[in-house]
């Protein structure tokens, strides 16, 4: 079946909740992906922010490997598996939390939260229920998480919302004060926003949310879906304001490529959750939870680190000179390799020009192109990534 006969296919076979664009990805290697035509293109998208270690990376298959051949994928959370124990031990020494839940995704790991932190509220005080977010946040789909979402656009089709949550402006502690009352249990807070335009927190502004939090007996909960795991060169972006949080919630690249989530949570909670108050069927499997083993397991490398700082430091560097060169770039925003460019106008035609001259890149909102390439990326590779946007520019 050639590529238009797969695309005509999909859309009358799928729900149409998706704006695709007209490609079949059919293989990957190292950060290039290849479509059903033959085409080649250097992937900056990466599954939005999910292959951070690009493709074909033989330990990692090689892991994934071991357990397919073993013939137990799954067995539920009715019993221990050892990858699940080896993936959370990782998660804990580098995040330095106390206790890990693993699921399937970033907006369970959002739902748990939400449980999690109206159950410790009311541990407290009878009505101690309510969360605030951040206007422009994104914490999923599902109507717990997208109620914690502060974007009207997102919620206006389901209405109404769940209860209890508000939404403060971002970077403005003093909005978050005039939410704050006896009654919130916790602040959700992205220290950079994804879906919301790459926009990144004031490290001044994350310490007073860590103030305030500990001021009122609030949780401090930070949504690094697409921000951590190393993606601004620390292995989560909170840490570069030199606070803690109560709760961590993880997904995306965490399984490099197989779906998992995960809440962490601080020692003070760890004991919130009893069985039978939440659960995942899928979650953890031998599976994804060898993957996210390995995945972990390149993160402890310090090597690893180092060159998403060296790498993101050239890149950003590269693209402020860019910019220069192209007034219609109004504002380099995020942090490492979590890039945004907002431009005056819609990016979709830029992002069609650079993918019909061999480079993926993707949105965040209409206005802000957005690069979220594999970790693994080397100069090598920006540049190539430059040399093709610097001519779609040229176009755009």
């Amino acid at each position: 079946m050639d590529q238009n006969m797969v695309i005509e296919r999909g859309k009358q076979l799928f729900v149409q909740n998706y704006a695709q664009f007209p490609i079949v990805l059919e293989s990957g290697e190292g950060l290039y992906v290849k479509d059903l035509d033959g085409n080649k293109y250097l992937d900056l998208v990466a599954g939005i922010a999910v292959n951070i270690l690009g493709y074909q990376d033989k330990g990692f298959i090689k892991a994934v490997d071991e357990v397919l051949h073993g013939g137990l994928i799954h067995c539920s959370n009715l019993y221990w598996n050892q990858y699940a124990v080896s993936a959370a031990q990782k998660l804990i020494n580098l995040s330095a939390m106390k206790r890990t839940f693993f699921c399937n995704s970033g907006t369970e790991a959002i739902e748990a939260t939400i449980k999690l932190a109206r159950k410790y509220g009311s541990s407290i005080k009878a009505g101690k229920t309510e969360i605030i977010t951040m206007e422009n946040s994104f914490h999923g789909r599902t109507m717990g998480s997208l109620s914690a979402t502060g974007q009207p656009v997102y919620q206006k089709a389901f209405e109404p919302m769940l209860k209890g949550f508000s939404y403060a402006k971002f970077n403005d502690i003093e909005s978050v004060k005039s939410l704050l009352n006896e009654n919130t249990c916790a602040i959700f807070v992205e220290a950079i926003q994804g879906e919301g335009g790459l926009t990144a927190a004031d490290d001044k502004f994350l310490q007073e949310l860590r103030v305030l939090c500990n001021q009122n007996e609030t949780l401090l909960v930070f949504d690094e879906i697409q921000s951590g795991l190393g993606r601004t060169g620390t292995m989560f972006a909170f840490e570069q304001a030199k606070i803690t949080a109560d709760v961590v919630v993880l997904a995306k690249g965490l399984g490099g490529g197989l779906p998992i989530g995960a809440m962490l949570v601080a020692e003070k909670v760890s004991e919130v959750f009893a069985p039978g108050d939440h659960g995942s069927t899928f979650g953890g499997n031998l599976l994804v939870a060898a993957a996210a083993n390995y995945v972990l397991g390149r993160l402890e490398e310090s090597s690893f680190l180092e060159n998403v700082k060296q790498v993101s430091s050239y890149f950003r560097e590269s693209l402020k000179l860019l910019k220069t060169k192209y007034p219609q770039i109004l504002e380099l925003r995020g942090r490492g390799l979590m890039i945004g460019l907002k431009f005056e106008k819609p990016v979709r035609e830029l992002i069609n020009l650079c993918r019909t001259k061999g480079l993926l890149v993707a949105n965040a909102g209409a206005n802000i192109l957005r690069i979220v390439p594999p970790l693994t990326i080397s100069k090598k590779e920006v540049d190539e990534a430059l040399k093709i946007l610097d001519a779609a520019l040229n176009e755009f």
